[in-house]
């Protein structure tokens, strides 16, 4: 293993001679002012609203947490990482604030005896409005507890210890409002299984011939050995249990490896669903065998809906489901009617099939065989409950890209579905947005309507040529017709969140501009009067108030159209200062069509939000940023979009380029490419078939294909049907091609599908090997996005070093008349 984080005074690396291996320098490092302002700057309060929106719960999360933090133990298990000493999920985000606000007027209200570090993990509201529960885990204590505050008293108070959330976030309000139903670690379970590191025996996977091609992903934190399979039982083991207001337990059945327990609307029934041995090695725990039970309320055994096997790959292509029973829920509007897809198709989208998918439903008492609500020519995706008249559901097929949605009446099972929308889910423009809901007596999410039941509302982003423009949009049950009630119009953009009132007339919204941030307001549809604010966040980084955002249009060679947004310092003037040293910063994408990846994204009204983890902070540096540039990858109709992949990648790159050019705000020799993930898969690509940018930084990528053999991304080929596309399509494979210097920075426990940190070791010991020019920075206890403060910094910091040394710093003059108000570069 490489040094965990390899690190060097900039002025020394730019003086080293060829192959001399990086001096290992103690700790990590800051980049400038500047820069650490954007990474420290705070974010803006999250609001979760009560069931009748009349009160908001306020959240607000403090700055990145420290490296010893992140760094505490964790384990990895069966696609878990779980803090041991809490038995909870790792995270390192908790809201450290927590305040109401009343809707009617904006009025902020604290809460007494809230516990000190707050270390709030997940909320949720009563389905009665009175009462807020908040889970509370804090690492330094090893507590893992459940509390709950009193709306009209304004005051929390503890109710439960020891909650395990290892699974789920372990706990649900019951429909009444007057206890929950919590998952509990077991009592008197004992100490976790110890690990002397003396293997037990080696670990045995053995397949057989006839079994079928199955495709299996690569997963990373699996399990190794019947050692970690043993840990899983034990972090997983739960007693639930029914917690009343005053903080009396009731236990509920017996313990198990739960994985869901969901009571049913009317609050008699449990939907439970348990992980059964045996386990896996090649697969996560969401593919283990699985026992689906209905319980009553008591915890008591009812009814056996399915026993699921293990499932340790699917049929070739992204259209492949396993079978049996999928996505089981309870009926929202019913009181207790168990809803699920089930694969007609053996869930292979090769096999020809006229229906692919039967979405089934069973009422209570479950005595009676399931019946098909629906039959499904694609895939079922989702389903809004409404009343006994009205339902919507959702279909597509991955292979086309065709969604449909349809309305269904389940209490009249035997009246044929209505197809309400029919679109290419690539085709932006033609978005009728999803329907409006509210949160009824039992805290289930419905359909919204008004008073009569005549008319739905839907929500939209209103992509459009002029960019996107979010929407309310009425919907006429009779007769299938549309009415646009309210459209985002410039200079602002404004995006319906919910409404506020039973006729749809009044809807909370947020708000923002390039220069202001988001804020909540009250909207009145149709009035002339302006929204009334309720909050009044402040920018969070006053100093770059001005950024130039412009969203900018040009072509690729062949004619297809592309956009990207772009950014410059405030107080800029290319007439005046000249074209600038640029980051571009892109993630690419697969269409099947060129009218489709030719539509505007984004909108030029939004916050010009600028983040530590994007390419906006170099703003700050005096920089041009020219942010998400369209990188479409197509291939219409029988065509794969990847048979061209770096054809198609360089043409948009090209195109890109010339435009920052053409438009005299980028100088053609001093434009670095970057990004993350499948955007430093791009960079990389870009350097070894392009001579177009001078440097390159690429995170946490994966650079060779063969590692990632049954599909990638959107690819549904395996490695042995499309072997030549898998090669040219590896950077690897063309690491003698890579000139221009190239920033790989990973983190050294990266938990993304298929982004191994030895894809960047490997390449970088390539490039090395080859007398190419490369430097790796391996975060220490970092995943796919990086977490503690310190790894923050030290990767701005690379990445600045990285643009001045390749790049060149923005000119002193032209830095002074572009940064006003911000620290200078070093």
């Amino acid at each position: 293993m490489l040094a965990s984080c390899l690190v060097f005074p900039a002025a020394w690396a730019a003086n080293a001679p060829a192959g001399t291996a990086a001096a290992a320098a103690p700790g990590y490092r800051l980049p400038p002012a500047a820069l650490q302002a954007v990474a420290d700057a705070p974010s803006p309060p999250q609001l979760v609203l009560s069931r009748q929106r009349e009160w908001g719960a306020l959240l607000q999360t403090p700055p990145l947490p420290g490296i010893a933090e992140v760094a505490q133990p964790e384990l990895k298990l069966a696609g878990l990482r779980i803090h041991p000493r809490t038995h909870s999920r790792s995270a390192f985000s908790f809201a450290q604030r927590l305040w109401l606000m009343r809707i009617s007027d904006g009025q902020e209200v604290q809460i007494d005896g809230l516990p000190s570090p707050l270390s709030l993990s997940t909320v949720s509201w009563s389905p009665d409005q009175r009462y807020l529960a908040f889970n509370r885990v804090d690492s330094g204590s090893g507590a893992n507890e459940l509390w709950l505050v009193d709306v009209d008293a304004h005051r929390a108070w503890r109710v439960a210890e020891k909650l395990n959330t290892t699974a789920d976030k372990g706990y649900r309000w019951m429909p009444d409002s007057r206890s929950l139903l919590v998952f509990l670690q077991p009592a008197g379970q004992g100490a976790a299984p110890a690990d002397d590191g003396i293997p037990v025996g080696p670990a045995i996977q053995q397949t057989a011939q006839g079994a079928g091609q199955r495709s299996i992903r690569t997963y990373q934190d699996l399990l190794r050995n019947e050692d970690d399979a043993k840990r899983l039982e034990y972090y997983l083991a739960t007693q639930p249990a029914r917690i009343a207001l005053n903080g009396h337990a009731e236990p509920v059945g017996v313990p198990g490896l739960y994985t869901d327990l969901a009571p049913s609307p009317d609050g008699r029934h449990l939907l439970s669903q348990r992980v059964e041995r045996p386990f896996s090695y090649l697969v996560p725990l969401g593919r283990f065998p699985h026992r689906i039970e209905v319980l009553d309320a008591n915890g008591r055994y009812e009814h056996e809906v399915a026993r699921l096997p293990l499932v340790e790959g699917l049929p070739t292509g992204n259209d492949a489901v396993p079978t049996g029973v999928r996505d089981i829920a309870w009926r929202a509007d019913a009181p207790a009617t168990l809803v699920w897809a089930e694969a007609q198709d053996g869930g292979d989208p090769a096999r020809e099939a006229r229906i692919r998918d039967a979405v089934m439903v069973q009422a209570a008492p479950f005595e009676q065989p399931p019946q098909t609500l629906i039959e499904l020519g694609t895939r079922f995706v989702d389903v809004t409950w409404g009343r006994g008249d009205l339902a919507l559901v959702d279909e597509f097929w991955w292979k086309d890209r065709k969604i449909r949605q349809w309305r269904v009446a389940p209490d009249a099972p035997g009246q044929a579905p209505v197809l309400l929308s029919e679109r290419s889910e690539e085709d932006r423009y033609a978005d009728p947005g999803q329907p409006a809901t509210f949160d009824d007596e039992n805290g289930r999410a419905r359909l919204f309507t008004d008073a009569q039941g005549q008319f739905l509302y839907f929500v939209g982003e209103g992509a459009s040529p002029e960019g996107d423009r979010p929407f309310v949009d009425r919907l006429d049950l009779r007769d299938g017709q549309r009415e646009r009630l309210f459209q985002s119009q410039a200079p602002f953009y404004e995006r319906p969140r919910v409404p506020l009132d039973a006729s749809g007339t009044q809807w909370l919204t947020t708000r923002e501009s390039p220069d202001e941030p988001a804020n909540w307001y009250v909207r009145t549809l149709g009035a002339t009067d302006a929204p009334r604010a309720l909050t009044h966040f402040a920018h969070p980084l006053p100093q770059l108030r001005g950024v130039q955002k412009e969203q900018i249009r040009y072509k690729r060679a062949d004619g297809v159209d592309l956009t990207a947004t772009l950014l410059l310092p405030p107080g800029y003037e290319a007439k005046r200062d000249g074209p600038l040293p640029m980051l571009m910063w892109a993630y690419p994408g697969e269409f099947k069509s060129a009218a489709a990846a030719s539509q505007v994204t984004d909108s030029p009204y939004r916050f010009n939000a600028v983040s530590y983890w994007g390419p906006q902070a170099y703003l700050a540096m005096g920089y041009a940023v020219l942010n998400n540039p369209s990188m479409p990858i197509i291939g219409e109709g029988d065509a794969e979009p990847n048979d061209t992949y770096v054809q198609q990648l360089v043409a948009d790159a090209q195109a890109a380029v010339d435009e920052v050019v053409r438009r005299g705000v980028a100088d053609r020799g001093r434009i670095a490419i970057g990004g993350h993930s499948y955007g430093a898969f791009m960079t990389a690509n870009l350097l070894a078939h392009s001579e177009l940018f001078k440097a390159g930084i690429a995170r946490s990528g994966a650079y060779n294909r063969t590692l990632t053999p049954f599909g990638f991304q959107s690819e549904e080929r395996n490695y042995w049907q499309a072997q030549p596309v898998y090669e040219a399509m590896s950077p690897f494979n063309y690491a003698d091609h890579i000139k221009a210097p190239l920033l790989l920075i990973h983190g050294q426990d990266d938990d993304n599908s298929g982004t191994f940190p030895i894809q960047s070791e490997r390449l970088y010991a390539a490039v090395k090997g080859l007398g190419g020019n490369a430097r790796l920075v391996m975060l220490p206890n970092e995943a796919h996005r990086y977490r503690a403060r310190e790894s923050i910094m030290q990767m701005m910091a690379e990445t600045n070093d990285w643009l001045q040394q390749y790049l060149g710093a923005p000119s002193k003059a032209g830095a002074s008349a572009k940064g006003k108000g911000k620290a200078a570069s070093p």
